[in-house]
């Protein structure tokens, strides 16, 4: 059993004219091997901050509060060593990389995870067998990553990293963004058969409840403001696709 503890954690960023503007205004929020979070709130809440901030994004400056994965300082840890501790983040724009390939880029990761070299023979194994699971053409293994891709192309490469490296923790940031409704269904499973493989914990941060419907999370949080404004299950979700953020908005202006 892992455990990913986020405590009071305040985050700015440098607005380019030598001012910090604060975006997280004291997040808590614990995560347990097996347990899947989301995070729903309205744009500019704060909710890619959080992502990008635990994953090591120097954009964003952490000026006080702490992120422990099983009792060791994440924020003290660089990037890749984030990664080494079991940190993964599927990004909502994921990014292009000329000249390497699909293949080479994920054996490269899964080396520097491990410490050596997957077989290869085992290895090509793994990964045709992750691209049939997410239909995906396994020519894509030999192009470069991202290039030419398509949205749903891009998120269901990131849900081949996720099966492939298997993390403790995942973060999944709008992967839902511009997917149809049959990607949507495919990266789903994806994620599913992830944790059901390796009991990893999720946070999956989105806008709307469609791919909850696919994902069923434990715990439901409310983002607005830069902080976790309301807590429940399942059902909050649905409670938010009938009366939308209006209310928790007009809250957090009120106390602001």
């Amino acid at each position: 059993m892992s455990t990913l503890a986020i405590r009071d954690l305040h985050v700015s960023v440098n607005t380019g004219d030598d001012g910090e503007k604060e975006i997280l205004k004291g997040v808590d929020l614990t995560i347990e091997s097996g347990q899947t979070h989301a995070i729903m709130g309205p744009n500019g809440s704060g909710k890619s901050t959080l992502a990008y901030s635990i994953a090591g994004h120097p954009k964003y400056t952490i000026t006080s509060g702490t992120v422990t994965l099983d009792g060791e300082d994440v924020l003290e840890m660089s990037v890749d060593e984030r990664a080494r501790a079991g940190l993964f983040l599927a990004m909502q724009y994921p990014v292009e990389v000329p000249g390497v390939s699909v293949s080479n880029f994920l054996r490269t990761a899964k080396t520097a995870l491990d410490g050596e070299a997957p077989k290869l023979r085992t290895w090509m194994k793994d990964l045709k067998s992750a691209m049939d699971d997410l239909q995906m053409d396994a020519a894509f293994a030999q192009r470069n990553v991202n290039e030419g891709f398509s949205g749903g192309e891009k998120k269901r490469h990131e849900i081949m990293q996720l099966e492939l490296l298997k993390p403790k923790f995942a973060i999944l940031d709008e992967t839902d963004s511009g997917l149809d409704i049959d990607a949507l269904r495919v990266v789903s499973e994806g994620v599913n058969r992830s944790k059901e493989r390796t009991n990893a914990g999720f946070l999956l941060i989105t806008h709307y409840t469609r791919i909850l419907r696919y994902i069923k999370p434990d715990f439901v949080h409310v983002f607005v403001g830069g902080r976790i404004v309301e807590e429940g299950g399942p059902e909050l979700s649905e409670r938010l696709e009938t009366e939308g953020y209006e209310r928790f908005i007009a809250a957090a202006s009120q106390g602001a």
